[in-house]
């Protein structure tokens, strides 16, 4: 990889500047959801081994450039302590003398970096600010690696650097899904609308063998061939744009995957009256609200062809029942092949997430990436600048 992790930088006796993402979910003073904390226990352990002291970067929240009590990191100091069971120091103003005369194997959070508008406008006098607390850079925060702030792209040029452990987990697992994978590749793109996902369709196609089609954004693709689908969710203004990424998939060889058969309702609620139909057989006054089971079936034996699978999206209206039978089973077939060392598989996205968290199989996939924004534009084919500093 053109990048080094922790095993390439000797670290007893230095300081470590680890960016870090802990913007976890809270109810009032209560973290309702630490996944994003334990997942950089092992970085910080680590460090820590190689006798490194640990100084955490992160942001939390969208405080705009201002102080905002209410987006204080001092609301996940009690998580982070009881994830990595041990005192972690808290401190607003960062200071190299003091961050010196704390025991060598201390661990310290800093207040929110976007505390400042200095962070989000990746300042150069921030940059060297932060560099200026540490002797080593470890970014390992793939979630916020879009952004050129200060914290995640500015400071890395200053300093010697490194990827960390989770960084370094959703990076080789990005690259087995899409740098360099073992084919026949198959990506899954649901979600609602074509419009949001025009760049990462249009990258899909030059990269992949297969590219299944789901959700809203079925519908309009459907629309595109003439079909009518009712009173369905489709964006018939980007018919054209449809035409035209199938006529990409086409020049590249990749064969798109639509609903051959669709479950179909008069209302948008849980436990609905509800048929399946044809893909052509929609009621004027019905709505498509998932992939039927022939669709499925079809896909399952798709899959079963793959090597590789990247997931971002579910196939139809997955938050209600029965609404998400199509997600489900498409997922559990993946989780399936997986388990059986058929299939190398990576989702992400937050909808994608927790659609294979309600369908049971989130442990069963190779990777699931929570990096959001990121996982997207590194699946549209976009350069991260957190992950470029990296490399240069």
């Amino acid at each position: 990889m053109p990048w080094k992790t922790l095993d390439d930088m000797e670290l007893a006796g230095k300081v470590v500047l680890v960016r870090v993402d802990i913007n976890v979910p809270m109810e009032g003073a209560v973290v309702t959801d630490a996944t994003r904390i334990e997942k950089i226990v092992p970085t910080v352990r680590d460090i820590l081994a190689k006798g490194g002291k640990v100084v955490l970067l992160a942001h939390f929240g969208r405080p705009k450039g201002k102080v905002v009590p209410e987006m204080s990191l001092r609301l996940v100091h009690p998580a982070l302590e009881a994830a990595l069971g041990r005192a972690v120091t808290f401190v607003e103003r960062p200071d190299r003398a003091a961050i010196d005369a704390l025991p060598a194997d201390a661990v310290v959070l800093v207040e929110n970096t976007r505390f400042t508008p200095m962070e989000e406008a990746n300042e150069p006098q921030m940059a060297a600010f932060l560099a200026s607390l540490g002797d080593i850079f470890c970014n390992d925060a793939f979630s916020a690696a879009h952004r050129a702030h200060a914290s995640t792209e500015g400071v890395a040029h200053l300093l010697p650097n490194c990827a960390g452990r989770l960084m370094e987990e959703e990076l080789r697992a990005l690259e087995a899904a899409l740098g360099a994978p073992v084919r026949p590749v198959v990506a899954v793109v649901g979600g609602a609308k074509v419009s949001t996902k025009i760049e990462l369709l249009a990258n899909l196609v030059t990269k992949v063998d297969h590219l299944v089609i789901g959700g809203g954004m079925a519908n309009t693709f459907l629309v595109a061939e003439g079909i009518e689908v009712g009173k369905s969710l489709a964006e018939r203004d980007m018919a054209e744009t449809a035409r035209e990424i199938r006529h990409r998939a086409q020049k590249a060889g990749c064969q798109i995957h639509l609903p051959i058969d669709v479950v179909v309702a008069r209302e948008f609620k849980a436990g609905a009256d509800n048929q399946t139909v044809g893909y052509r057989d929609c009621p004027p006054d019905a709505m498509i609200l998932d992939a039927g089971p022939e669709t499925v079936a079809g896909l399952e034996a798709v899959f079963a062809s793959a090597k590789t699978l990247i997931w971002n999206g579910p196939l139809g209206a997955f938050e209600i029942e029965p609404f998400n039978a199509a997600t489900n089973a498409a997922a559990r077939a993946v989780a399936r092949l997986t388990r059986e060392g058929k299939l190398v598989s990576v989702a992400g996205g937050g909808d994608t997430v927790a659609a294979l968290n309600a369908a049971g199989v989130a442990d069963d996939f190779t990777f699931i990436s929570t990096a959001g924004g990121a996982f997207l534009e590194w699946m549209e084919g976009k350069d991260l600048p957190g992950v470029q500093a990296l490399m240069g």
